[in-house]
């Protein structure tokens, strides 16, 4: 572990640097097959031990996240994009690394069904002078018609705790292919623009695999695919496609939402949390392992930096 964080923690440090020393104008961009990878951080190489890092684009286009008592189809496409760096004793388990444009994981707005109405009841906030003036706001907001609440998947990863992917585990359908920490960032009017469940002190660590989960006992396990591998080529150089994947995980625990209900109230400021108990009540949070499941389905490409590297000479 104490190898792993002096890894990841050389990496993050070089990484600047390597950005202040590039002084060109325009940078060139990945050709043909590999322009899907021009997001990669290929300047990270630098500072491996091997001196390439591995391309990865992962697009996700269905399946559903449920948490606790509300599940949230994914009717939209997830990206996840950047690099991956191998750890110096490891030959098959990578960690993470941003994307050049800092969205490693898409902003992707999905509905949660049921939206406000299945989250809050008015008559719940309590009958004190303050909580009396926000329930009246929140009625205000179901009379507009402003219920939809929309979930958005966030990355919370760091140096500590890095997103993970192991080759090996992916490849066998045996084992965690890739461990994710998130949060779920829930966006309404009532709500407010800092509603979420997980943080990056308490995230949700997602265990995800290609094989079958290992749940708490009576809880049924899922059962992911490692899908179509292809080898790609174009001018000698490859990437891999894996199409019709799914990565799937039961084994999670999901920590309380924080920060849900935002009203402006003179002379007080800004008042947030004061609908906390309300979502974990309805949707059953903060809560122990079995009771969450994430089922991730689609599609992803790699490739080794030197063949994006040189496809921008196409």
């Amino acid at each position: 572990m104490r190898k792993r964080t002096l890894a990841i923690a050389t990496v993050s440090l070089v990484v600047p640097l390597l950005a202040l020393g590039s002084a060109a104008p325009a940078l060139a961009q990945p050709k043909g097959i590999f322009e899907v990878f021009k997001e990669c951080p290929t300047e990270y190489a630098q500072s491996t031990e091997s001196g390439e890092i591995l391309c990865s684009v992962d697009k996700t286009t269905g399946g559903e996240v449920a948490i606790g008592k509300t599940k949230v189809p994914i009717d939209k496409e997830i990206v996840q994009q950047g690099g991956f760096a191998s750890f110096p004793e490891s030959e098959v388990e990578y960690f993470g690394l941003p994307a050049k444009n800092g969205e490693s994981l898409s902003k992707t707005e999905l509905n949660v069904p049921g939206g406000l109405t299945d989250l809050i009841d008015c008559e719940e906030i309590g009958t004190g002078p303050i909580e009396i003036f926000f329930r009246d706001a929140c009625k205000a907001t179901f009379e507009k018609g402003l219920t939809e609440v929309t979930a958005t998947t966030e990355l919370v990863a760091n140096e500590k705790n890095p997103v993970i992917f192991n080759e090996a585990h992916f490849a066998k359908g045996k084992g965690t292919a890739i461990a994710m920490p998130i949060r779920v960032h829930l966006k309404n009017s009532l709500l407010g623009n800092e509603c979420y469940i997980g943080s990056e002190s308490e995230p949700i660590e997602l265990h995800l695999t290609t094989g079958e989960t290992s749940p708490p006992a009576g809880i049924a396990p899922l059962h992911g695919k490692i899908g179509n591998l292809e080898s790609v080529e174009e001018k000698g150089y490859e990437k891999l496609r894996v199409t019709e994947n799914s990565l799937v995980d039961n084994d999670w625990a999901s920590p309380g939402a924080e920060g849900c209900g935002e009203l402006d109230i003179w002379p007080f400021g800004t008042i947030r949390g004061f609908l906390d108990g309300i979502v974990d009540k309805k949707v059953a949070i903060p809560n122990e392992a079995g009771k969450n499941a994430a089922v991730l389905d689609g599609e992803l490409q790699s490739s080794a930096s030197p063949n994006v590297i040189a496809s921008e000479g196409f």
